[in-house]
């Protein structure tokens, strides 16, 4: 009898640890993001397709759309499409997109973007990876707020083409 009732009181234990938050998504973003200190925009040095090169703190006072991504990674180019149509969404806006191509070599890259027919701004390395862009896989985004802050880090393949997206990028 005893055993059954330390089984029961387990049981609820269990049940109201896995169903008592009530909290929406965006609330337990909110909680965690005022209790963490603020990610900021790295500074590191990429170069576009024409060889120029700047720092990616260069872009603080927009917000920044990075997605780390490989013309060889299927869940890459599968994404690919809702980012385009994001970035068309939210042309206009006070909005940079960073494609940082993985690739070993950015031609590769750059005859992906090419044939694909994506006007999406593709950007490679000059530097080191910042220890902030070191995921475990790709593809992988960050978006940055106009003060340089992270605001949301997604690891793994989305679609992009949302009003949630949209407005993120382009509602202050």
């Amino acid at each position: 009898m005893k055993n059954m009732w330390i089984a029961i009181l387990l049981m609820i234990g269990v049940y109201s640890c896995g169903n008592g938050n009530t909290e929406t998504k965006e609330e337990i973003t909110a909680v965690t993001s005022t209790a963490e200190p603020a990610v900021a925009l790295p500074s590191f040095m990429v170069m576009d397709s024409e060889g120029k090169q700047f720092n990616l703190q260069d872009l603080k006072g927009k917000k920044v759309f990075v997605n780390l991504w490989a013309s060889w990674c299927p869940p890459c180019r599968a994404e690919m499409p809702s980012i385009q149509k994001l970035y068309e969404k939210t042309q206009g806006s006070n909005v940079a997109f960073v494609m940082l191509a993985l690739d070993n070599d950015f031609k590769k890259s750059l005859q992906y973007m090419n044939t694909t027919g994506f006007l999406l701004p593709a950007y490679y390395p000059a530097s080191p990876l910042p220890e902030l862009f070191n995921v475990p896989g790709i593809p992988a985004t960050f978006i940055f707020n106009e003060k340089g802050q992270l605001v949301r880090k997604i690891e793994g393949s989305d679609n992009y083409n949302t009003e949630e997206f949209v407005n993120l990028l382009t509602k202050n």
